[in-house]
């Protein structure tokens, strides 16, 4: 492939995970790789998302834990007040961030892999431009190049940012200071997690949801279970249905809510801070797409399974797009996934991608986890295919190693199908339950069914065996349901 002209094989613009992946998946084929980067290398995930996030959930989770003294009794423990330093906490997140963003600059860079820092854009088939921080300006040539820009918080009309008093998780995971009442806008995961650092450090919670129900992007009766711990159980006050249409900053922060359907006045309230977690939006508008003919949809790009970008339905020659810019799935995995699968496809060797057996997972104390298909869509399956949809659940309390931690409230349900036993989708609310869900997906992966999955030996007493209880009852299901006919 270096018998060209091109300045480079691939220029990958945009070095957070997916763009990270393909320039490394590259460099080690041997292709000559640039990726430009405007920002912190890593991207989202490493510096704003995934990794302080998690830090911070680490640290506030112990502290929760410290301070469960009806939790502890349990055990016969009995612990003294709990003290924490936020600062040293905040530090916690920073260092690993530093670490891991240090270690994913020097894996490029010992690849092979030129590092070019400003922001990049299209400037025709093949070619890239890149603005440097000082206002230089260069244009240069690839082979193919990879769209891997990401995402950014998406702040609704009507709500000001000021990123101390109303701020995003951008500005959350610094944890600059811990307001003594926060209005969480949004019960998405990140919502979620968030309300899970801030309640365990001391705060008081309002969480705010425009659509019906609190978790309206969970399994309904994940959502009633986890809702009755993760909200009810906690100083949190949950209000659904109602939309912060307007949001002012200072001290206090005024909010004013507003009924979703009919956008009447339902009542102001004054708060200490404001987290915005509404959800993401790509960020592609300073790529430059019109000059390759490329229309976004609501701003993501289109592309087929290869990872091609697409014009008028048709792929655009040499141009691939990775990660949250594509809103397939937007999560780190996934756009890691899809940066290796644009090498493979580059590199002549035909490759998809399953979006179906790729998990997801929420970080609260204890954890959500999904994967495949929502039993709605399990059922528009079944509808649409004229097969009987199955369904089990298996329970936290039935499990020995779950009991000795004293965790017993969990669920996992488990959906497939009646006539051939193969597993369509899994979710999963307990202790670990983002470590577990991965056992599901890889069956998911190679369209296992519950009969050969039941007779798996799963380590006894461990967590896993929530899942061998399911598949078993699944297949019990299953043969009994045949035999009947």
């Amino acid at each position: 492939m270096r018998e060209t002209n091109s300045d480079f094989d691939v220029i990958v613009i945009g070095a957070g995970y997916g763009g990270f992946d393909a320039a490394k998946h590259a460099a080690e084929n041997d292709l000559k790789v640039a990726i430009v980067e405007s920002r912190e290398m890593g991207g989202t995930c490493v510096n704003r998302g995934c990794v302080p996030s998690k830090a911070l959930l680490a640290a506030s989770g112990k502290v929760r834990e410290l301070a469960d003294a009806e939790h502890l009794s349990g055990f016969g423990i009995h612990s003294a007040p709990v003290r924490f330093e936020r600062q040293k906490i905040a530090d916690h997140a920073r260092n690993l961030v530093e670490n891991i963003r240090n270690n994913l600059t020097k894996t490029l860079e010992r690849s092979g892999v030129t590092i070019l820092r400003g922001q990049g854009r299209l400037e025709g088939r093949q070619r890239v431009g890149i603005r440097e921080a000082n206002g230089i300006d260069r244009i240069l040539t690839a082979e193919n190049v990879i769209l891997a820009t990401g995402s950014d918080p998406f702040v609704p009309p009507g709500i000001e940012i000021d990123g101390r008093t109303v701020f995003t998780s951008d500005e959350a995971i610094n944890l600059e200071w811990l307001p003594r009442w926060i209005a969480i806008i949004g019960s998405g995961y990140i919502g979620l997690e968030f309300a899970d650092v801030y309640t365990a450090l001391g705060c008081e919670v309002t969480m705010i949801e425009a659509l019906e129900r609190v978790m309206p992007t969970f399994d309904p009766d994940i959502t009633k279970l986890a809702a009755r711990h993760l909200i009810d159980g906690r100083d949190i006050d949950a209000r659904s249905g109602v939309l912060a249409s307007k949001v002012a900053p200072g001290c206090p922060v005024k909010i004013t809510l507003s009924d979703f359907n009919s956008r009447e006045f339902v009542e102001d309230l004054e708060v200490d801070a404001v987290l915005v977690a509404t959800g993401r939006v790509p960020s592609s508008k300073e790529l430059n797409l019109e000059s390759v003919g490329v229309e976004t949809n609501r701003g993501f790009v289109p592309i087929d399974d290869n990872m091609r970008v697409l014009s008028n339905g048709k792929p655009v020659p040499n141009l691939w797009a990775v990660g949250d810019l594509t809103g397939k799935l937007m999560l780190a995995h996934t756009a890691a996934a899809q940066g290796c699968v644009a090498i493979d496809n580059i590199l002549g060797n035909q490759r998809k991608i399953d979006y179906r057996s790729i998990p997801a997972a929420t970080f609260t104390h204890p954890e959500i986890s999904s994967v495949g298909l929502s039993e709605l869509e399990a059922k528009e399956l079944s509808s649409n295919e004229g097969f009987e949809l199955g369904n089990v659940r298996s329970y936290f309390k039935a499990n020995s190693k779950a009991l000795a931690e004293l965790e017993g409230d969990g669920l996992m349900k488990l959906l497939f199908r009646m006539d051939t036993g193969e597993v369509l989708g899994a979710h999963i609310y307990g202790l670990h339950a983002a470590d577990l869900i991965q056992e599901v997906a890889n069956a998911i992966s190679r369209r296992q069914t519950v009969v050969d999955l039941a007779c798996e030996v799963h380590t006894h007493p461990t967590l896993s065996e929530v899942v061998e209880v399911a598949y078993k009852q699944a297949a019990h299901k299953l043969q009994k349901a045949l035999q009947g006919k």
